[in-house]
C-alpha cells in the first residue's frame, strides 16, 4: 500500500508541475528563449526516437534523464521569479478548488 500512495503522490506532483510549466509558457512576461526551452523539453519527450539510442547501456537512458530536466531548469532560470510564483500559485489554487469540489460533492 505504501508504494501505491507514493506513486499517486509522484503522479500528482508531475501533473501539477506540468501545469505550472504550461502556465509559465503562456505567460506574457516569459522570455521567448524560456518558451523555446520549455517547448524543446516537451518536444524531446514526445519524440518517437532518442538522440542517443536506448540500447546503449546507461548512456542511452541518461539522455532522457539529463536533457529534459536541464532544459526545464534553464528555462526556469530565465523566467522572473515573480512570474514563476504567480503561475505556481494559480495552478495550486485551481487544484485546491477541484479537491474542495470533490470533497463537497461526496
Amino acid at each position: 500500500m505504501v508504494h501505491r500512495f507514493t506513486l499517486r503522490r509522484l503522479a500528482a506532483t508531475i501533473k501539477r508541475e506540468l501545469g505550472v510549466y504550461r502556465a509559465i509558457a503562456q505567460h506574457p512576461r516569459t522570455p521567448r528563449l524560456a518558451k523555446i526551452c520549455l517547448g524543446l523539453a516537451i518536444g524531446y519527450l514526445l519524440l518517437p526516437f532518442d538522440l542517443i539510442p536506448d540500447f546503449l547501456p546507461v548512456i542511452g537512458h541518461l539522455d532522457d534523464v539529463i536533457i529534459v530536466p536541464a532544459l526545464v531548469w534553464f528555462a526556469l532560470r530565465l523566467v522572473p521569479a515573480d512570474v514563476v510564483a504567480e503561475c505556481r500559485k494559480r495552478i495550486n489554487a485551481k487544484r485546491a478548488g477541484r479537491v474542495n469540489r470533490r470533497v463537497g460533492s461526496a
